[in-house]
């Protein structure tokens, strides 16, 4: 009778009063309609940017998949500052955030939290050629800059209530990768990251240090506006038990940080030099091969820097010759007959790891396809698929690298390889030999888009000159 009643009210409601009769779906149910997640997220190397290959980033690639697994195209928005990403979402001008955010009391009471995926600690970062600050009471004899509206501000401001002589300066306009570039550069003495923006940076920024940490081990998570729809939200912790249960997200936190956990200060620093000492006598004939063969160029460079520091005449006790270490054996396969000609070795690299990519079978997918070959490169392509089959046997997966690289150190210990059709080999090599491509690539793609901007810069310098009569 009540219910009756309710549908007569809104008969007429519609009929006299020109109130349309719509009931409004959930916003899960929206955003499936209009075939788009609006993400909100930060410009930096943690989150969000532009690599050689279109947008990348830990946040995005794990939107992106979000977006996929309720079948949407995902869009991102990038705003000036950290604040304006939760005045976005007061105003429901985005789905959510993924944007690195640390899950703090104070910012549950504006959002609401996904589960955590990431654990980071807060850290005091300074410059390695300044004196290292032991403790808070230190922080007095320099200026401290962090961003503002950040969860370091949060932490600072309970600090304080310890040590009344803190203070600090917050910045609207920055993000914490540019105050990183200041303690670099000495503008500024000391600033706050997160540890996990302090591994990624420390490769190209190399007189970073964690003096120490400010915080315990805290959680990162999605940030969802806070109100009573919860359609999203909910979709969002099906996706994250899923991706947890099933490896996914182990993989890819691998995929962004698995290579970057050991920083060699000395060797970054000669790879740097390197870079402006030797590079450009080989950098054109990198460019050619990679076009030829459809490999990255700084890839390819990479790798004969792991091989030989790009030292055309290097030679290897075993007997690996030139730029890109290849074995007579291997020459000989690929028609070459000088291994100590650069071009002949660089176009021999380029064309022996292009067949051995082509060689892995298809369910093996980029990046971990590169990883695999870059690992047969090294160590052989049938110890690869020996560590793939240990794989299989502990109910790991052949085709991700981050068990490939569990696996392949056993092939060393006779009880696994005796188990194998090609036996014994130093399988823990191989595994090393693609983390340091990987830090080196990153070095030199780092490096290359720094000696871009340095270009641009001149250039409208230049374009703002008077002409030289």
């Amino acid at each position: 009778m009540a219910f009756s009643l309710l549908v007569l009210v809104c008969l007429i409601l519609f009929i006299f009063k020109g109130i349309p009769m719509v009931f409004k779906p959930g916003i899960l149910k929206q955003i499936e309609n209009s075939g788009e997640l609006i993400v909100v997220t930060r410009n930096s190397p943690t989150t969000y940017y532009e690599g050689p290959e279109g947008p990348t980033g830990f946040e995005y690639e794990l939107a992106e998949k979000f977006a996929n697994f309720i079948g949407v195209k995902l869009k991102i928005i990038t705003p000036d500052n950290l604040n304006e990403i939760f005045n976005m979402l007061d105003k429901n001008q985005a789905h959510f955030a993924a944007a690195g955010l640390t899950i703090t009391e104070a910012r549950k009471k504006r959002v609401r939290f996904g589960p955590g995926y990431q654990e980071i600690k807060e850290q005091l970062i300074y410059n390695n050629q300044d004196i290292k600050p032991e403790n808070i009471e230190d922080l007095a004899f320099g200026n401290l800059e962090v961003v503002a509206g950040s969860s370091h501000v949060e932490r600072l401001i309970e600090l304080q209530k310890q040590y009344p002589d803190l203070v600090w300066n917050e910045h609207e306009d920055m993000e914490s990768e540019q105050l990183l570039q200041l303690v670099e550069d000495k503008i500024i003495d000391y600033t706050i990251a997160d540890s996990n923006e302090l591994a990624l940076n420390q490769r190209f920024l190399l007189e970073l240090r964690s003096a120490f940490d400010i915080s315990e081990p805290q959680q990162l998570g999605w940030a969802f506006p806070l109100t009573d729809d919860t359609s999203l939200y909910d979709k969002a912790m099906v996706f994250f038990w899923q991706i947890i249960n099933n490896g996914e997200l182990t993989q890819l936190i691998e995929r962004h940080y698995g290579h970057v956990t050991k920083f060699d200060y000395v060797g970054n620093r000669i790879y740097l030099r390197h870079i402006a000492t030797r590079l450009t006598k080989y950098q054109d004939m990198f460019l050619e091969a990679a076009e030829k063969y459809n490999i990255d160029w700084q890839l390819l460079a990479a790798i004969g820097y792991q091989e030989s520091h790009w030292n055309p005449r290097a030679v290897s006790p075993t007997g690996v010759r030139g730029i890109m270490m290849l074995t007579l054996q291997t020459a000989g396969q690929l028609g070459i007959k000088n291994r100590l000609d650069p071009k002949s070795s660089i176009f021999g690299g380029a064309k022996y790891l292009s067949q051995i990519r082509n060689r892995l079978p298809e369910e093996i997918k980029e990046p971990d396809r590169t990883w695999f070959a870059l690992a047969a490169y090294n160590v052989g392509f049938y110890h690869v698929e020996d560590a793939r089959i240990i794989a299989e046997k502990l109910d790991k997966d052949p085709n991700k690298w981050i068990d490939i690289k569990s696996t392949l150190p056993l092939l060393s210990r006779k009880k696994w390889y005796k188990q194998t059709r090609f036996g014994y080999a130093r399988g823990w090599e191989p595994v090393r030999y693609v983390e340091n491509i990987r830090r080196y690539y990153d070095l030199l793609n780092w490096q290359q888009n720094k000696n871009d901007d340095i270009n641009e810069s001149e250039t409208d310098i230049f374009s703002i000159l008077p002409p030289v009569l």
